[in-house]
């Protein structure tokens, strides 16, 4: 059994192609998208057509709930993707699920298997992200009990075990490699453009997980931000690291 597993894609759909001609070639059963699949100043409305012709399991993350709740009080990100996104999208959107088992050995999640905004395997603190302690990682995980549990939103790739032995998964973001928290209190910076997605994989009965970075033209898409007043984004994605 080898999954692949697929978070934040973030409407850089060049990237995620990049990651699934890397699948392609590695040879998989399935692929799975675990959210934030949309939100951003990209290709939301190419990336929706993209995702909801693919045959995978697919995750809401957080933006697709607030893409779905729009408001006054929404950030760039989700305003400009709901403007772009037609009623098939929303629709598509509004079925997917922030948390779900895909079999009987593997649970999927955005944040959390609880939330789709907490950090899973990571943990801010003092203004920095840190990798959360073991209680920590515990206390989320609550009554999950399949061996393999994988999750997004952070954007930082990890591989970690749980107190009960549990392979726990963090596939990184595959379309944006640096941001800053909504409160602007702490940064996540990769050091590369690279696009990220996960392996994991069953033999003689034991589960392994594999990171992976993949290299893809950036730079148009960086162009794509700069021109919608992100240059957040056009720095993200050009070095993984957010400048200025």
């Amino acid at each position: 059994m080898r999954l692949a597993l697929v978070s934040d894609i973030h409407g850089n759909l060049p990237a995620l192609e990049a990651i699934v001609a890397d699948i392609a070639r590695r040879g998989v059963d399935r692929i799975v998208n675990l959210g934030d699949s949309l939100s951003g100043p990209l290709l939301p409305r190419e990336t929706a057509a993209y995702l909801m012709a693919q045959p995978w399991l697919h995750l809401a993350g957080n933006h697709e709930r607030q893409l779905l709740e729009l408001s006054e009080r929404s950030g760039p990100s989700d305003t400009y993707a709901h403007a772009q996104l037609e009623r098939p999208a929303f629709e598509w959107m509004a079925g997917l699920k922030p948390a779900q088992p895909l079999d009987a050995e593997v649970f999927l999640c955005h944040g959390t298997p609880a939330s789709d905004i907490v950090f899973f395997l990571h943990t801010v603190e003092d203004g920095a992200v840190r990798n959360a302690t073991p209680a920590e990682i515990e206390e989320r995980l609550g009554a999950v009990d399949a061996a393999v549990v994988a999750c997004g939103h952070t954007h930082i790739p990890r591989i970690a075990r749980s107190a009960r032995g549990q392979l726990l998964v963090n596939p990184g973001s595959a379309g944006l490699q640096a941001f800053e928290g909504d409160l602007r209190d702490y940064k996540v910076e990769n050091g590369s453009p690279d696009a990220r997605y996960a392996i994991v994989e069953k033999r003689a009965g034991r589960w392994s997980a594999e990171l992976l970075a993949v290299p893809y033209d950036h730079e148009p898409l960086a162009r794509i931000a700069a021109s919608r007043g992100r240059a957040d984004w056009a720095s993200a994605l050009r070095t993984g690291y957010l400048h200025g």
